[in-house]
């Protein structure tokens, strides 16, 4: 085991063994040396003792050329200097070497956590877009809250700030879940300001983009169909697509979005129009017995369509619409109102909770259980009788609708 004054120049003409390993020490820093191998490999080791122990330990520290003799020397001095200290420095390589990856992290956040949110998919999206492909490989305990804010200030940069802001929140989300369960020993988006301004959007569709809207929906399969679906009930993009045939009923011309799946968690029933009615009916032909409306090509049709932001992309190209699919959800309920649809009738289609919740408004909605079944579908067929104008181009004034049997909710007393 000869000990040699290492530089540079050594390194370079150290002639490798013909056979078995040979180790060579510094001079320099007493402790640090360098394995050659017959087959080329050249790795950095340090020898220590941790104080008050007589066991003399072996570290590897990395390999040559990766590792160089300075930086070799500065790890060798730092694992030397906590050996002193009476920690042991092989201990916590260990730890390190067995701490997740972001990737390993992040495959047990949303197998374990996510899995209980209806958003899953979506943050599952918005993790292999953006944050996975920075980070999939790196020790999760290694990223930085510099990582971070870089990060998500080159997704606001490319203009989408929303993004960017709903990016930082899920990487505080997955390093919050890791330190519950002791993976992960810090949260590097802590205390990072949004880099995006939101605003709310009040964007609304006029007629002629309704029609180029519709229109290129037509070309677009089953998200074409969703969005179809969205300008005809108004109802949320994410229950839609998790939209299942045991909660259609084509008899009663309804859809009940079951609580698990209302953003509200109160389950709503939908009244569907005609016009809903005929787009099922064709999608019942498309999907093959799938137990989905809109099932995924991956999942053997058990699983929702829900990823759909490029065939939206192409809607929006298609149509030259600048529209976001929420925008369908308020411009119907304009739409409603526009109809002379009351307001509170538009809450009700949409599944808005109560205005308020204190007082007697509180009480009485534990008590009111009446599902407003007959407001609801008039005001939707209302709105299904001006979206066909609309897209004939002649929306027009809307007629009072009145299907058979059909009277006005008397406005009497509940005890």
């Amino acid at each position: 085991m000869p000990t040699v004054e290492m530089t540079a120049r050594w390194l370079e003409r150290l002639e490798l063994p013909e056979g078995g390993r040979i180790d060579y020490f510094d001079k320099k820093v007493s402790g640090l040396g360098l394995r050659a191998a017959p087959s080329g490999r050249l790795a950095w080791f340090v020898m220590y003792r941790v104080k008050g122990e007589k066991l003399l330990r072996r570290l590897t520290l990395g390999t040559y050329p990766a590792l160089t003799l300075a930086d070799a020397r500065e790890q060798a001095r730092a694992k030397l200097l906590d050996a002193e200290r009476g920690t042991n420095p092989g201990e916590a390589v260990q730890q390190d070497r067995a701490a997740p990856t972001y990737g390993e992290l992040v495959a047990e956040y949303l197998a374990r956590h996510a899995t209980k949110n209806r958003t899953a998919d979506e943050q599952r999206r918005i993790l292999e877009k953006d944050v996975l492909p920075a980070w999939k490989h790196r020790k999760a305990n290694k990223v930085t809250k510099a990582d971070v804010i870089a990060l998500v200030e080159a997704i606001a940069d490319r203009g989408a700030p929303v993004m960017a802001n709903r990016t930082l929140n899920l990487i505080g989300r997955v390093f919050r879940w890791g330190m519950r369960r002791s993976l992960v020993d810090h949260n590097p988006a802590a205390l990072i300001e949004a880099p995006g301004e939101e605003r709310e959007r009040d964007r609304v569709l006029t007629d002629g983009e309704i029609r180029a809207v519709w229109s290129a929906c037509g070309e677009a399969g089953a998200v074409g169909m969703i969005l179809r679906l969205a300008l005809l009930t108004g109802q949320r993009r994410g229950e839609l697509e998790r939209m299942r045939w045991a909660d259609v009923d084509f008899g009663a011309a309804v859809w009940t979005i079951p609580a698990e799946h209302a953003k509200n968690k109160q389950a709503h029933r939908v009244p569907l129009s005609g016009q809903a009615v005929a787009v099922l009916r064709h999608r019942l032909e498309a999907t093959k017995g799938s137990p989905l409306v809109f099932p995924s090509r991956i999942g053997g049709g058990n699983r929702p369509l829900t990823n759909i932001s490029k065939p939206v992309d192409k809607i929006r190209a298609a149509s030259g619409v600048d529209f976001w699919p929420h925008d369908l959800r308020r411009t119907v309920a304009t739409g409603l109102g526009h109809s002379g649809v009351p307001r509170f009738v538009t809450g009700k289609v949409l599944n808005h909770t109560s205005l308020t919740e204190s007082g007697l408004a509180r009480v009485t909605a534990v008590y009111d259980r009446y599902e407003y079944d007959a407001e609801k579908r008039d005001a939707l067929d209302r709105w299904a009788t001006r979206l066909e104008k609309i897209l004939a181009g002649k929306p027009g004034k809307i007629r009072e609708l009145r299907r058979p049997g059909l009277t006005p909710r008397a406005k009497t007393g509940r005890s």
